[in-house]
């Protein structure tokens, strides 16, 4: 509040007492009057414009000011008057509450901040009508564009009232080409990697064990599997592609044959199947990797990293795709319509592949 004044010079200037637990924010012409100026020196200086005629000591009297009384400019009043607001929107169908795909919120979180920016967040867990308010109450917060997720890679298709917004799919695309910018995971390069583990240690006769739901991640692993074998100068032999329901029960049940193929070596879909291959081997009595080496994809740390031996295996980069997706929303990163940008899915290689003793 304003309690006395006190000379400058010649002029007589109010003082502004900041004060503890004030009942209201304080305005702007508190801050102008703690420091000795006008209302709108004090505009021009926290909207720092740079052909403004404002002495450095003037700018240094309302930056303490500022500082002193702690105000907070009116982020809803900037957006009024810029169109658009310092938010970036991210709607999702089940990321947050799904373990390993949730690091696709921290990558576009930490990006958004590193350029100014913060994240609202909706996860409307597939409901169509969740999913129309969240998109309408980020277009009515002039959000600077909005994150569309999926937490598996899938076609999807893209929302009517999303197209009022600038927009960039991740972990998803759109099935019409040249519709929608996406960036999405590298399926195809991540199951060469996979393959690429164990035929580093020598296996040769290898087998892979495909999920039997359809979806990209279904053909690109494949691809990257036989890509593996051509660039290794192995024939691809279609016997040693097995199908199972891409979790513990599957692996586990294409344990038998698996066994009746005489591999050295087995690169499953991903590491829930893993896991079930696990138990049926040792059911087996079959060493890892002694007697056959394992590869999962997904790198999900609650099951890879704690497997007996731990699981080499593939990341699929849901960090990077969020990050990745806000850096394509600012222009930071090229953004094709034509095709989605795809995102290297990285090796890690842990116990359960060792140098193949046939080698």
């Amino acid at each position: 509040m304003i309690s006395q004044e006190k000379n400058s010079g010649n002029v007589a200037v109010p003082v502004v007492q900041a004060k503890m637990g004030r009942a209201h924010p304080v305005t702007l012409r508190e801050v102008a009057e703690l420091a000795g100026v006008s209302t709108a020196t004090v505009s021009l200086v926290i909207n720092k414009k740079k052909n403004a005629r404002i002495a450095d000591e003037t700018r240094q009297r309302v930056t303490e000011a500022i500082a002193e009384l702690g105000y907070r400019p009116n982020a809803m009043a900037k957006t009024l008057v810029s169109g658009t607001s310092k938010f970036i929107g991210l709607v999702a169908d089940g990321v947050a509450t799904t373990p390993f795909a949730g690091q696709i919120i921290h990558g576009a979180q930490d990006e958004a901040w590193k350029h100014g920016y913060a994240l609202l967040i909706a996860n409307t867990e597939g409901n169509q009508d969740l999913e129309e308010d969240a998109i309408a109450m980020m277009l009515e917060y002039k959000v600077r564009g909005i994150l569309y997720s999926t937490w598996f890679h899938r076609p999807t298709e893209v929302p009517e009232t999303l197209r009022e917004a600038d927009f960039v799919l991740v972990n998803c695309f759109s099935p019409e080409p040249g519709t929608a910018r996406a960036v999405v995971p590298d399926e195809a390069q991540g199951g060469q990697s996979a393959t690429e583990i164990l035929l580093r240690s020598g296996h040769r006769r290898i087998a892979f064990i495909n999920t039997t739901t359809p979806a990209p991640a279904r053909d690109g692993r494949l691809q990257g599997y036989k890509d593996a074998l051509e660039s290794a100068g192995i024939a691809f032999d279609a016997d040693l592609v097995l199908e199972a329901y891409p979790d513990q029960e599957g692996g586990y049940g294409a344990t038998d044959d698996l066994l009746k193929r005489n591999v050295s070596a087995v690169y499953c879909y991903n590491d829930r199947m893993a896991m079930g291959l696990y138990d049926g081997l040792r059911e087996n009595g079959l060493s890892i990797p002694d007697d056959i080496a394992v590869v999962g994809f997904d790198n999900q740390e609650v099951i890879a990293a704690h497997l007996r031996p731990p699981l080499s295996t593939v990341s699929l980069p849901h960090y990077e795709l969020g990050a990745a997706g806000v850096r394509m929303l600012l222009g930071l990163d090229a953004a094709p319509l034509e095709s989605a940008v795809k995102i290297a899915c990285p090796a890690v290689e842990r116990a359960s592949v060792a140098v193949h003793s046939a080698a």
